[in-house]
């Protein structure tokens, strides 16, 4: 007997991933718990286990394949006889040329237009409409031929299993694909509602995940970048998985969230004083630590969260999602694309413990080495520029999380106190805010008892 070795979902949010390494190979004996293979997600590379004993009896999917979606089968695995179902591997291949298949002529991207033809592009001159298909006598479509014929791999299956003429069905799927329900009702000698004449059909339109989703907030798809551009003036860097992942979440976010801003100014003369102070009585062997800015940034964020619990939330449609801990993302940069480990309860721990957290973490992002429960979940981002010399900016919310910190440079800056001009090391800071979930005088409120932590950091003590 055999059984299938599915791509596995490595987190909740997978939807496809590369097939870094294979740790196996065919006629391999593993048993439960074996590494089979290295699969590298948008965020990380993990280990994938078996989790039946048998012989590896043929891989599907060679290592470094990219783009396999969840649950397509990468491998086969024969247990105890040894023998395969007949029907199961052709299906299985058929399903997996269907998923590798490189995309159609109607689905590939138009080449970027240059000359005399780009001010016509330009301007959304539509491409001509595909050719009609043959029809017959009775103005039904013509029966498809055999090298245009769409048929899933189980309708095939049936239309074999009950000797039907799968190229006299008509196929009611997407572009008049055949599907099971079409070769049923062939078999019960129904006629099975026909897919609609070619040339009424919307030719299959190569459209990114960012406009996708803009589609479905009610806004234009953007137009293709290089049809603005002459050929050969620029360097095409194919998107990678961490890339198309970036854009669909954050398009996503920035189009569903209702996000507001809103900046404070932290004098951080007195925190600066008090790390230094710190560091110099860092041991220099075992031990040793070296405390940052961002340390007493994610500290006091962690503090005032627990002091404001409406902003510790998370927005659903039945509820608003209050948690019991400050579970802070930090956004690490992995040049190009970035990642937000998550610190837990990050209100329970010391400055030195968060440290060296998020040096860990930061390590193991860059090398792909994170799991997936280390970066998902959290309520609240903290996203810091300010070694950049980045004075102010704004970030946009990760969700499921309701808000984030965009942390800029501290810099000396003329101040009037008690009516006098002196010099004060400010640092601005800008709360982006899911107005679903924190109202403005709410998230005006908690960023006042942040200023107060950051200002006097022993307050964080009381």
């Amino acid at each position: 007997m055999s059984t299938q070795i599915l791509m596995p979902a490595l987190s909740p949010t997978m939807e496809e991933g590369k097939l870094a390494k294979w740790h196996v190979k065919e006629g391999d004996v593993v048993k439960a718990g074996d590494i089979l293979a290295e699969i590298e997600t948008d965020k990380a590379t993990m280990e994938f286990e078996a989790i039946d004993e048998g012989r590896i009896g043929k891989i599907l999917i060679p290592e470094g394949a990219e783009g396999i979606k969840v649950n397509v089968p990468i491998a086969v695995l024969e247990t105890e006889d040894g023998e395969p179902a007949p029907q199961d591997i052709p299906a299985t291949m058929q399903a997996i040329r269907e998923a590798l298949a490189p995309a159609s002529p109607a689905q590939k991207i138009p080449s970027p237009l240059v000359g005399d033809a780009a001010p016509k592009a330009r301007v959304g001159i539509e491409a001509p409409a595909a050719p009609a298909a043959p029809r017959s006598g009775n103005g039904a479509a013509a029966p498809h031929t055999e090298q245009r014929l769409f048929a899933s791999p189980l309708a095939k299956r049936i239309a074999e299993r009950d000797g039907i003429d799968i190229a006299s069905v008509h196929g009611s799927g997407p572009r008049g694909r055949i599907v099971k329900a079409d070769v049923e009702a062939a078999a019960k000698g129904g006629v099975p509602k026909p897919a609609p004449p070619r040339e009424e059909q919307t030719p299959a339109k190569p459209v990114a995940a960012p406009e996708a989703h803009a589609v479905s907030a009610g806004l234009a798809p953007l137009p293709d970048a290089r049809l603005f551009y002459k050929e050969g003036e620029y360097e095409a860097v194919p998107n990678d998985s961490m890339r198309k992942a970036i854009a669909r979440r954050l398009t996503s976010a920035k189009s569903l969230i209702p996000h507001y801003y809103l900046t404070i100014d932290c004098d951080i003369g007195a925190l600066m004083q008090l790390r230094a102070r710190l560091n110099e009585k860092s041991p220099k062997a075992e031990g040793a630590y070296k405390l940052s800015i961002n340390d007493f940034v994610i500290k006091a964020a962690a503090m005032a969260l627990m002091k404001h619990p409406d902003v510790n939330a998370s927005w659903t449609e039945a509820a608003i999602l209050k948690h019991k801990h400050a579970d802070i993302g930090i956004a690490v940069d992995l040049n190009p694309g970035l990642i937000t480990p998550i610190v837990f309860k990050a209100e329970a721990k010391g400055l030195i413990e968060i440290s060296n957290e998020i040096k860990s973490l930061a390590e193991r992002a860059k090398a792909k080495k994170l799991k997936p429960q280390e970066y998902e979940g959290g309520a609240f981002s903290i996203s810091n520029l300010g070694m950049f010399g980045i004075k102010e900016f704004t970030a946009i919310i990760n969700p499921p999380q309701s808000a984030i910190l965009a942390v800029g440079a501290g810099e000396e800056r003329a101040v009037i106190r008690d009516g006098k001009v002196i010099a004060a090391t400010i640092m601005s800071v800008t709360m982006s805010c899911d107005h679903r979930v924190i109202d403005g005088a709410t998230g005006a409120r908690y960023l006042q008892t942040l200023k107060i932590y950051v200002e006097e950091p022993a307050s964080m003590l009381l």
